[in-house]
Order: structure tokens, then C-alpha cells, then sequence
């Protein structure tokens, strides 16, 4: 099975894969996030978008998953709340240059070629004074098994996340553990990185 028929495949049972609320890493930084134009990278279902929306963001989610897309705008449509959708993979979308405040990255893990790219994609596509936000599972996850991939290329460690988005002004910077009880597929203690970045 290739990978975006997997997430589709994910994405579309009634059930939310990862619950209908928004990260915890996210929420605790959440008032550091300047207001204004704001992409979500690999979104999926829409939970942390939607948050961040009635937060006062004018929020963009980008994923390439339709069932992921189209149960995010129902989640946005309950919370009463407005979300623009891009249905592209990464690989292909133009972040362009100096267009975000705000860039959110929750739990995308990819291999380490596209994420070197989409990296320098998002140090371009910051505006100065604009953040970057990010929290994966670190290489260490492989030992709890509770959630994330299962292979260690596509975890992280946050010396390389440090060079590849070099220039960044690191607010935070942790790797830490920490119990993640997010719907059906993130469940229990794990192994994670946390980022939050200004563009100086």
C-alpha cells in the first residue's frame, strides 16, 4: 500500500485518527504564535488548525490526503470556525517567500531528502519575526512503540531539525518524554522533540 492511499485509508472512518483536539505542545505556546497568515504542514483531520483558527489565526492546512481534508473542514464547520484547505503533497506545494507568520508543523514525519527540502521551504517562506513550530517523535520513540513511525530514518533528533533550519532563533529546543494521548494512534508515553523558532 503506498503512503497517501495509507493516510486515506486512515482518514477515513468516522472516528477521528488522532481525537478532535488540538496538540498539547501546540496549546502551551499557542499565545507566543504572532497572529496573522498561518500554514499547517501535513494536517491531516484538521484538529490543530481548527484550534488555532478560533485562536484568531487566518489558518491554510496543506495535506494530501482528501479524506484527511474533508474531515477537517467538518471539524472547522463544527467549531464554527474558517479554514482555507490545500490538497497537495508536500514535496510539490510553494510555500513561497516571506508569506507566513506563522508555521506549524505537528507530528510530519518524512524521509530525509523531502525533509531537508521542505525545511528550507519553510525558512524562506517565513516572514521576519514569524515562528516555526514543530513537534515529532524523536529516534528514541522506537523503544515505546506508542505511536509515530517505525523506522529511524523518518524520526528526528533535534541536532539536524538545529542545522537544517540553522539561522532560526530557538526559543525552545527539547527533546524530552512525554505521555501523548492523541485518539487511536498516539497513545502513551513517548520520545519527542519540541521546537518553537523566531525568523531574526
Amino acid at each position: 500500500m503506498n503512503e497517501k492511499k495509507m493516510w486515506d485509508q486512515r482518514y477515513s472512518t468516522k472516528e477521528f485518527a488522532y481525537g478532535k483536539e488540538p496538540n498539547d505542545f501546540l496549546v502551551q505556546i499557542a499565545e507566543h504564535i504572532p497572529k496573522g497568515r498561518l500554514l499547517c504542514l501535513a494536517e491531516g483531520e484538521g484538529r490543530n488548525a481548527v484550534y488555532l483558527s478560533g485562536m484568531g489565526h487566518d489558518v491554510h492546512v496543506v495535506d494530501f490526503s482528501l479524506a484527511g481534508l474533508h474531515k477537517a473542514t467538518l471539524l472547522a464547520k463544527e467549531r464554527s470556525v474558517k479554514i482555507k484547505t490545500f490538497l497537495e503533497d508536500l514535496a510539490n506545494f510553494k510555500i513561497g517567500i516571506g508569506t507566513w507568520d506563522a508555521i506549524v508543523c505537528i507530528f510530519c514525519h518524512l524521509s530525509p531528502k523531502p525533509r531537508k527540502n521542505l525545511h528550507r521551504k519553510i525558512m524562506l517562506g517565513l516572514r521576519r519575526g514569524g515562528v516555526f513550530v514543530l513537534e515529532s517523535y524523536s529516534s528514541a520513540q522506537l523503544k515505546y512503540k506508542t505511536g509515530g513511525p517505525r523506522t529511524e530514518e523518518l524520526l528526528l533528533d533535534l541536532k539536524t531539525i538545529k542545522r537544517e533550519l540553522y539561522g532560526l532563533d530557538f526559543k525552545i529546543a527539547l527533546e524530552k518524554e512525554r505521555n501523548v494521548y492523541e485518539g487511536k494512534y498516539h497513545n502513551g508515553p513517548g520520545a519527542v522533540i519540541q521546537v518553537y523558532a523566531v525568523k531574526t
